[in-house]
């Protein structure tokens, strides 16, 4: 994931995460350690890593057979965990990390970024950090998963998230989720290189979904899939809108959810 180092942001990396780890097997007293873990490294980056505005925050995940390794990166000044000031975290830092994940590390330096790195076994034991990637940075959120599978429990998630925070009622909340959730079960075989890339924009008029880069026709037939014939009609009225987007690397799907007048 890479979206803008803002507080309200952490949430969004908790409830992704938590989706891909219940997934992978993880029993429910590690996940909650992890959402402990990632809000604390999220926040740091949050509240210390940038001086002239949010930058980038860079968080990646990836499962094995024994555990979860993720990586949180930012471009800033350096991690700073000490417990000094009213943030909006847990206050304890590096200490918290190290009680709670199967191992750590945490590279960088002054002006060049910090990179930590947190393993968390799925019932216990750990493991080797992964390699990680360099960051890229973006003014909305983006979600690259290398795993179909892992489409419905972390779009979802994500997607609630999102509109529970916007001027977006109960029942519209609930339509996005639906919508997301009918989506993410017609998308799975669509994409051709079985990666996807999932882009959230968010505004004063609501959010919009990007889903793609799908084969050509794809998108079209994810729309025929949300039709419910015995009902007359189609999942797609739940969204505000919904097209298809033509790109150099295949369709995109865009669902747009408008937040109330």
């Amino acid at each position: 994931m890479v979206l803008p180092a803002k507080a309200e942001n952490v949430a969004i990396v908790r409830h992704a995460l938590a989706g891909l780890a219940e997934e992978v097997g993880m029993d429910e007293l590690r996940v909650a350690d992890l959402k402990t873990v990632v809000t604390e490294a999220c926040m740091n980056v949050v509240v210390h890593a940038y001086r002239d505005g949010p930058g980038p925050l860079n968080v990646e995940a990836r499962p094995d057979d024994h555990g979860l390794t993720v990586i949180v990166r930012d471009e800033g000044v350096g991690f700073r965990p000490q417990a000094d000031s009213d943030r909006d975290s847990l206050r304890l830092g590096l200490s918290l990390i190290a009680a709670l994940s199967g191992s750590f590390s945490i590279s960088g330096g002054l002006d060049r970024g910090t990179e930590i790195t947190m393993r968390l076994p799925l019932h216990g034991g750990s493991g080797d950090p992964v390699e990680t990637k360099p960051i890229a940075t973006t003014e909305c959120t983006e979600v690259v998963l290398d795993s179909t599978e892992l489409l419905t429990p972390v779009l979802a998630r994500v997607v609630g998230a999102l509109a529970a925070r916007h001027d977006l009622s109960v029942d519209r909340v609930s339509d996005a989720i639906l919508v997301s959730d009918a989506i993410a079960g017609a998308a799975p075989e669509r994409f051709a290189d079985g990666r996807v890339r999932l882009g959230f924009e968010e505004g004063p008029a609501g959010i919009d979904l990007r889903l793609g880069p799908m084969a050509p026709g794809a998108a079209a037939d994810i729309r025929k899939d949300l039709e419910v014939p015995d009902l007359g009609g189609s999942l797609e009225a739940l969204a505000d809108e919904l097209t298809v987007e033509k790109s150099d690397d295949g369709e995109y799907l865009i669902i747009r959810f408008v937040a109330a007048p």
